[in-house]
């Protein structure tokens, strides 16, 4: 009798907190990439990643990204050291297109976002995913606003950005893929001009 009266008092307080804890529920598709996309801009707005990433950028910004966009970065790298090599003397400024951006926020002044919110999401099925994100100046570079558009996919188990897509926010702004300025005037990590086909 003791037991089976310990056993009811047991069965009741299971059923009582079944009923009132909320079940976790595992992050969705849109829920995951989304957490992803926030932590990499939140590393953006204090990093400021500019260029191809130096070594320490690379090592923090890596886990976020592609295989496909490491190695487009790859090429860039050895496409800008054939260049180097072809101009020693230096006297040229170095014409690649990536050097003027933040990679994952844009040219010029829009290289050092001060803060950031995602204001558009779409997760496809089958893993693939574009965000736009909003991009604010720092207050001391006064008020304005811009924006990218994040497109990745799943890989090996989590989201990677495999493209970042510069919008077109003012007159004579062009629209632009950070894949394409990457290999501009290379071919391969061969530097051949950009007057010449890839």
């Amino acid at each position: 009798m003791k037991y089976s009266c310990w056993f009811i008092v047991l069965l009741a307080a299971a059923a009582a907190l079944s009923q009132s804890a909320p079940l976790i529920q595992p992050l969705g598709p849109r829920d995951s990439a989304e957490a992803q996309i926030r932590e990499l801009y939140e590393k953006v707005v204090v990093r400021h990643p500019y260029g191809l990433l130096d070594d320490n950028n690379q090592r923090d910004f890596s886990p976020y990204l592609s295989s496909a966009l490491l190695h487009k970065l790859e090429l860039a790298r050895a496409c800008s050291q054939d260049w180097f090599r072809q101009n020693p003397r230096n006297d040229v400024k170095a014409p690649f297109a990536w050097s003027s951006f933040g990679i994952f926020s844009g040219r010029d002044e829009r290289d050092s976002p001060g803060s950031f919110s995602i204001e558009k999401a779409h997760v496809e099925k089958e893993g693939g995913f574009r965000f736009v994100v909003k991009l604010m100046y720092m207050p001391s570079d006064g008020p304005g606003t811009w924006h990218v558009a994040v497109i990745g996919a799943q890989e090996h188990g989590h989201f990677v950005v495999d493209d970042v897509i510069y919008l077109k926010d003012e007159p004579g702004d062009v629209e632009r893929r950070l894949s394409r300025i990457l290999s501009q005037g290379c071919n391969g990590p061969h530097w051949v001009g950009t007057g010449h086909p890839r």
